[in-house]
């Protein structure tokens, strides 16, 4: 590669809401930014998580220079623990908060051994190979995120991470789009690569002093419990309820796993800090009565083990969801997850409850930047190149169109997807061969084991169902000594159809006498069944026959 060169190779994010991941190289010299991974959909069945393929990183692994993470949430750091083991002894630079997190993520896999935590800051530039990163705090829905100014062979390249602008945060972490600018240049940066999440959005995005006005009005008005659900990654909020509890004079209780992680490591940094009434459900739940008790609990996205979930249809062993509670969804809803979260309202009210959420009440304020954000960073940073990121393809199209609002040049503008690596060269820009990112499917401790053939067979098993015909065939005669025995799962009602199985039974029979060969025999089955079941009932089973030679 030219020395004087710059290639970027986004290996997620682009396309999709999550899977954040890119890898920066410059004379021999590697850098990946972020590691994230993406939640399955409903074409996912029985999928953990999804990742990003890492077959790119592999090959760079011996000139990788470290690892920069913008900050904490999963889709920017949930990856490291299945890419860390290859990288024997790889430096992780990122917030003190957000290295934390990825601590404790490693603990839990047994993988501190393979790596180097190197928090950064704000005023200390990091020189990792031919890039010098620069650290700019911005405004977003957990502690102490970045953007980046990196000092690159090929000019000043600027990455905003993920942000919002709020001109007054209640933590006093606000985005300062001066840092930007300056750091910029009054000619502007070559290369502006921004957050695309909320381009559809018009105007500026709810401030969190905005939130907590609702928040307060609920807490003053509720005369039963209020119960709060939100992402466990949302510091300031959960610390706005502890707050607000105090005031009011209730107890707090929270419920979930990685709610109390999260406030155990932001209370050990000091950015949160708890309330003198504080308890967690899995220790016990004090008796109390209803006015006096708020909780904090996981489940924002109708998540089916989440604390709320179980609540709501009666799986918590200490809390459930009844009359007379506010519960307030404190989150956007991912895409994905809406029939899920809907299902979880609708019981909620049929519950007794009083159900408030972000389309009918002022109670999140997203982390991401609306329109009108997305251009104040735009006019500041003001880029030749521009590379809209993090965002769904209507996302990125849209967030280009703005960028040419913003006078950018529509040549310029670079709407590309994962896998497409980009070359930037001192006068010029090129767009390489497409590389493979597909992503890697993780299901329990499977890793890539799953793929669109299993997912395939999933979706057949869950729609028509599967039928088994089991027999012992005579190795010498080729006759039938047990069976055919045909077993039917979500495929038909027995009792109901039995007479179709009956006649299922006849095909099989009659596939014996014609067929000498057991692996000719099983296939012939398996097409005759299917063409039959699909003549008589319109339906196509997953058909697996079952034959022993003895």
């Amino acid at each position: 590669m030219n020395d004087s060169s710059l290639k970027i190779t986004p290996l997620g994010g682009l396309g999709e809401i999550g899977l954040n991941c890119q890898l920066w190289e410059s004379g021999g010299h590697v850098v990946m930014v972020d590691c994230g991974l993406m939640f399955p959909d409903d074409s996912h069945l029985g999928v953990d998580v999804l990742i990003p393929s890492f077959e790119s990183v592999r090959a760079v692994k011996d000139r990788l220079c470290g690892i920069v993470l913008t900050h904490g949430h999963e889709d920017h750091i949930g990856a490291l623990p299945w890419i860390v083991p290859e990288l024997k002894g790889v430096r992780i630079f990122g917030s003190k908060f957000t290295l934390a997190l990825v601590e404790h993520k490693l603990v839990e896999n047994d993988l501190m051994q393979h790596v180097e935590l190197c928090p950064v800051t704000s005023g200390q530039p990091l020189k990792l190979g031919d890039f010098t990163f620069h650290f700019f705090p911005v405004c977003h829905s957990i502690p102490h995120g970045f953007g980046l100014g990196v000092e690159t062979p090929v000019g000043r390249v600027v990455h905003s991470g993920d942000f919002k602008i709020d001109p007054h945060p209640l933590d006093g972490h606000g985005t300062n789009l001066e840092s930007f600018a300056e750091f910029a240049g009054p000619g502007g940066a070559r290369l502006l690569l921004s957050d695309s999440t909320n381009v559809l959005r018009p105007g500026h995005s709810l401030t969190e002093r905005e939130v907590k006005n609702s928040l307060e009005k609920v807490f003053a008005n509720a005369r039963g419990r209020i119960v709060v659900t939100l992402f466990s990654s949302h510091i300031q909020r959960i610390q706005e309820v502890f707050d607000l509890a105090a005031q009011y004079g209730r107890t707090v209780i929270i419920s979930g796993k990685s709610l109390a992680n999260n406030i155990d490591i932001a209370s050990s940094l000091g950015y949160a800090t708890l309330p003198e009434r504080f308890h967690n459900a899995y220790n016990g739940v004090p008796d109390l009565p209803d006015d006096k008790v708020a909780l904090i609990v996981t489940g924002a996205q109708g998540e089916p083990l989440s604390a709320l979930s179980r609540m709501v249809w009666g799986g918590h062993r200490q809390l459930a969801i009844r009359e007379g509670d506010t519960v307030i969804m404190s989150s956007r809803v991912i895409p994905g997850n809406a029939r899920a979260i809907s299902r979880l309202i609708n019981e909620m009210y049929r519950l007794g409850a009083e159900v408030l959420y972000e389309s009918s009440h002022a109670v999140h304020a997203s982390g991401h930047a609306h329109r009108d954000e997305l251009r104040q960073m735009l006019e500041a940073v003001h880029p030749e190149l521009f590379m809209p990121v993090h965002g769904e393809y209507q996302h990125l199209v849209m967030h280009g169109r703005l960028a040419e609002e913003c006078g950018v040049k529509p040549e310029n503008i670079l709407r590309i997807e994962d896998g497409q690596p980009l070359t930037v060269l001192p006068d010029s820009f090129t767009l390489g061969a497409p590389v493979a990112v597909d992503y890697t499917i993780v299901d329990g401790k499977g890793v890539g084991d799953v793929g669109a053939t299993v997912l395939r067979e999933r979706r057949i098993l869950g729609d028509e169902g599967i039928v088994i015909v089991s027999m012992v065939l005579d190795d010498e005669s080729g006759s039938i000594l047990q069976g055919p025995e045909i077993i039917s799962r979500g495929f038909v009602f027995e009792q109901q159809l039995s007479y179709v199985l009956e006649d299922a039974k006849c095909i099989v029979l009659d596939e014996v006498e014609e067929t000498v060969n057991p692996g000719k025999l099983r296939e012939n089955i398996r097409i005759s069944l299917r063409r039959f079941f699909r003549r008589v009932l319109e339906r196509d089973p997953i058909v697996m026959p079952v034959i022993n030679v003895v």
